[in-house]
């Protein structure tokens, strides 16, 4: 509630101008000039695949790609990214086609809570893109700084290195019987 003759405590920051391509479509706001990039794609562009993790470039989360290098939206302001293409986990699928590191990821269980899985899905995409055929040790570096509390990592590393071999046999498509999403595939579902 504002009254006549309020004075707020912190003086509001001006607006700027602030356009980009995120996902493929041309984006003009006006937002706060210190405005943080995780905030602009949330709050003004409607993201909402990019989370809000810790604030502090720790968790990976908020990973975007930027001109096609994987950033942490939390630490990055907005005017600094004026005019780029930005990539967010919505931008990888082909329409309702999705990427073959979201088709591996749902397949071979990299996604379990899947709160840090925009942010590992972004940065595994960009090594893919730069690397199609990453070793195991190249995807651990790739991913060194996304945080997950549910998999183990196991079935990311997985995950990635399946994507690399579609991708790298140009098949674009995923035997699916062949492996279980189920983080516990012991447990087996009884008919009723």
């Amino acid at each position: 509630m504002t009254k006549p003759g309020h004075i707020p405590m912190l003086p509001q920051a001006d607006k700027i101008g602030w356009s980009a391509s995120v996902n493929g479509k041309s984006v003009s706001k006006s937002v706060e000039s210190n405005a943080i990039l995780l905030d602009v794609l949330r709050d003004y562009v409607g993201t909402l695949g990019v989370k809000r993790g810790c604030d502090m470039g720790t968790c990976g989360c908020c990973a975007v790609l930027i001109n096609g290098e994987p950033r942490l939206s939390c630490l990055t302001l907005a005017q600094e990214v004026n005019d780029t293409d930005i990539t967010t986990v919505e931008g990888l699928a082909d329409g309702t086609h999705l990427a073959p590191i979201q088709e591996t990821f749902a397949i071979y269980g990299g996604s379990q809570c899947g709160f840090c899985t925009p942010g590992f899905l972004v940065v595994a995409e960009a090594l893919l893109r730069s690397n199609q055929n990453p070793t195991k040790d190249e995807i651990k570096t790739a991913i060194e700084g996304n945080l997950c509390r549910c998999t183990g990592y196991q079935p990311i590393v997985d995950s990635i290195l399946a994507a690399s071999e579609i991708l790298s046999s140009n098949e674009g498509t995923i035997d699916s019987t062949q492996h279980q999403s189920d983080p516990h595939p012991g447990f087996i579902e009884e008919d009723n």
